[in-house]
């Protein structure tokens, strides 16, 4: 069985299904499994899990069962289990210790590693209440085998160097440098044996300072070389990394807003704080180790004049110290993308803590959020003990080879000296050269580590290259085609049938057979009660996600036909949660436009009734207000949303709760000020204070998904029905 591990915190689920798969033989890549498993931003249920494992061709069993009951499944294993009550591992074995007669497990979590487990220890982890556990047992049917798993594309040297490609003039000046420098080095050697066989043993002062001097000018020369690579590797990096960084943010703006639903702030922060390490790997370490193998080759042919059995000698200590470095980098792999892990987390922790600090102290939380990171810390100390335990191993085992690698060519070389056959100075060369020749072994392991290291960062950075973006030059662009149907039928958005779930088939409805006709030109209103699935059915507009089953048409054409981008160009839209930059109020109202449109802006913030507090502030439009809003009130912060979806002007508008932070006396100029503007667009809004929307054209009514009652305010409020109820709690109109 393959252990694979998590990339991002919601990744145990796939990441444990991915293990099982490896073990019958099939390889999935994390993204197939985790686009089967339906996560959301809480996590994969264990219904996501058995989805996916039925749609590769498993049989699932999902079970609670004791502890005993387990014992005896053993041949069902691996097994995938609930832990810790947050969590997914898989049990890839249970043993019986032959002397203490108990029970041992062997367990995989995708977030820490391969583990092993004794009774008491496993049981503490796994059972949940009535002293039994959660398992899901998984057989492999004749689908499993027929089905062809798509696998991963793998990242190659050749890939990540391809990022070089537009520095080829700063890179031949770096290379020219280092062959330089490294010409230079070699000449010490010499310069080293001359000194002591033609100076030192015969007394020639003059000779000697020429030599020393010869070597203060190698020196100097080796200084100003390597200041030059400096700023050359600085400029080649900094460009580097700010291309891996965009072409990252390039792609995941492309990504549809579903995508964004199972991320976490910490998950996106550490992928992109990563790129360090891959720029280190492209500047110093590739460049560096390419002339340090060269000095290596160099240095071999010189050491090989010297003496053939020296040479013999330190190549077989060379290649045990190297095979046993790279055998322990293998194991620092899986440790890296733990520390990754948990990284993420203290990112998310972090940012949750400096956003939420308010409330944290209005309801007395901040005792129990600092003891959550410091114990985010705990677990990051331990992962780092792990990777330094297992680096003093990696570099002491190193050192310990190397070193007698020095001590074996020195007592050999030195025994030459004795027996006449090499004189002192060559003695000295010979010491001069295999200390130079352990210089490129270290640059090699190091290569080899930052080479691991940046790979790993690369596969994160790049995981969401496979996935699908929401744009495509096939679909059609709404300002470029005309909308009105073959048979000359009413204008509007028509809802077929539309049905819509967030978790998968099994998980439960949000909308349900929603049949609904929404007129061209006139203002419809979406009214009920919390979780009625009103902003779903608006964000199913705005094709954020696509319908379950039915379809959805604007007009004569199908929303899955239109693009996505041209959509939202031609609405404006006021989400419950939307979304203020750290930016001037004049960015934030006009942003779709380079350059601002004052006369545009001014009518915007007129309809939004917020041009005479604007005028209050020092820099008026200039004047700039934090992230999210911070520093102006809610109220203030709904108007700058109103006026940025006025400023556009589009066809389309939709309001969601638009209203819901203002004052009456507000409400009601904001209201009749955007009467006028609405005037022959197609206008949907939702509200839960009913005084809003009991002028609209039409009155659409939700309940648990479904629609109960349309039509306008005096029909509705005559029916007695579930709007009536909706607007008597409100007005406290009589029967």
């Amino acid at each position: 069985m393959n252990f694979i591990h998590q990339h991002d915190q919601m990744d145990c689920g796939p990441a444990c299904l991915g293990m099982v798969s490896s073990f019958y033989g099939k390889n999935y890549s994390l993204e197939t499994l985790r686009n089967n498993s339906f996560i959301t931003r809480e996590g994969v249920s264990l219904l996501g899990i058995t989805e996916a494992a039925q749609n590769i061709g498993f049989d699932v069993v999902s079970t609670k069962l004791t502890i005993e009951t387990l014992l005896g499944e053993k041949d069902l294993l691996p097994c995938i289990v609930h832990w810790n009550q947050n969590h997914f591992v898989v049990i890839k074995k249970i043993s019986k210790k032959i002397f203490s007669n108990q029970y041992n497990f062997k367990i995989a979590d995708p977030g820490y590693g391969m583990i092993s487990l004794n009774e008491e220890k496993f049981k503490k982890s796994w059972i949940a209440d009535d002293n039994k556990g959660v398992a899901l047992f998984l057989k492999p049917t004749k689908k499993f085998y027929n089905l062809d798993p798509s696998k991963a594309e793998k990242l190659t040297i050749k890939y990540m160097l391809s990022y070089l490609t537009p520095y080829k003039k700063q890179l031949s000046l770096m290379f020219l440098m280092l062959f330089l420098g490294s010409g230079l080095t070699l000449i010490f050697p010499f310069l080293t044996q001359n000194l002591i066989d033609k100076g030192v043993n015969k007394k020639d002062l003059g000779f000697i300072g020429v030599i020393l001097l010869a070597q203060l000018g190698v020196f100097l020369g080796s200084v100003i070389i390597e200041i030059i690579r400096n700023w050359l590797m600085l400029f080649v990096g900094t460009k580097i990394s700010i291309t891996i960084i965009s072409d990252f943010l390039k792609k995941l703006l492309q990504l549809p807003i579903k995508f964004f639903d199972t991320k976490m702030m910490g998950d996106f922060n550490q992928r992109i704080q990563d790129n360090e390490r891959v720029e280190t790997f492209l500047t110093s370490q590739s460049l560096a180790t390419f002339f340090s193998i060269i000095t290596f080759s160099v240095f071999f042919g010189v050491l090989c004049y010297y003496d053939i059995k020296i040479l013999f000698v330190y190549l077989t200590l060379t290649f045990i110290s190297i095979y046993w470095s790279i055998y322990w980098l293998k194991k620092i792999k899986i440790l890296d993308y733990f520390r990754f892990q948990q990284r993420s987390n203290n990112q998310e922790s972090i940012y949750e803590i400096i956003n939420g600090v308010t409330e944290m102290k209005l309801n007395q939380f901040e005792d129990f959020k600092r003891n959550e990171w410091e114990a985010i810390q705990q677990k990051l100390f331990k992962i780092n003990i792990r990777i330094l335990k297992l680096n003093q191993i990696q570099s002491s085992g190193f050192e310990f080879v190397n070193q007698l690698k020095n001590i074996v060519v020195t007592f050999l070389a030195a025994t030459y000296v004795v027996e006449g056959n090499m004189t002192l100075g060559e003695l000295l060369s010979v010491s001069f050269i295999i200390g130079q020749m352990n210089s490129p072994v270290n640059q090699l392991i190091g290569f080899f580590r930052s080479l691991q290291e940046a790979k790993l960062s690369l596969e994160r950075l790049n995981e969401m290259q496979n996935h699908p973006i929401e744009e495509s030059e096939s679909l059609l662009k709404i300002a470029k085609q005309n909308l009105t149907s073959d048979n000359n039928t009413v204008r509007g958005i028509k809802f077929n049938n539309v049905s819509f779930q967030y978790e998968g088939p099994r998980s439960p409805y949000v909308l349900k057979n929603i049949n609904l006709f929404i007129p061209e030109g006139k203002i419809t209103a979406i009214v009920g009660a919390s979780g009625s699935g009103k902003t779903t059915l608006m964000k199913l507009l705005l094709k954020f996600y696509a319908p379950t089953e039915g379809e959805i048409f604007y007009n004569a054409a199908n929303i899955k036909e239109l693009s996505p981008k041209s959509l939202r160009e031609n609405c404006g839209v006021v989400m419950q949660d939307g979304f203020i930059f750290s930016d001037t109020i004049e960015r934030n109202i006009g942003t779709g436009d380079e350059i601002v449109d004052k006369e545009k802006l001014i009518k915007a913030g007129k309809i939004a009734n917020i041009v005479e507090y604007i005028r209050t502030l020092p820099l008026h439009f200039n004047t700039r207000i934090g992230a999210s809003g911070n520093g102006i009130s809610g109220g203030q912060k709904q108007r700058i949303l109103i006026a940025r979806a006025v400023y556009k002007n589009p066809h389309y508008i939709f309001f969601d709760e638009a209203t819901s932070a203002l004052d009456a006396e507000n409400e009601k100029i904001i209201h009749d000020n955007l009467q006028e503007f609405f005037k022959g667009k197609t206008v949907i809004i939702i509200a839960h204070r009913l005084s809003t929307v009991k002028n609209a054209d039409n009155i659409v009514v939700l309940k648990d998904g479904k629609i109960v009652e349309q039509g306008n305010h005096p029909e509705l409020v005559y029916n007695k029905a579930s709007y009536y109820n909706l607007v008597k709690n409100q007005l406290e109109l009589g029967n």
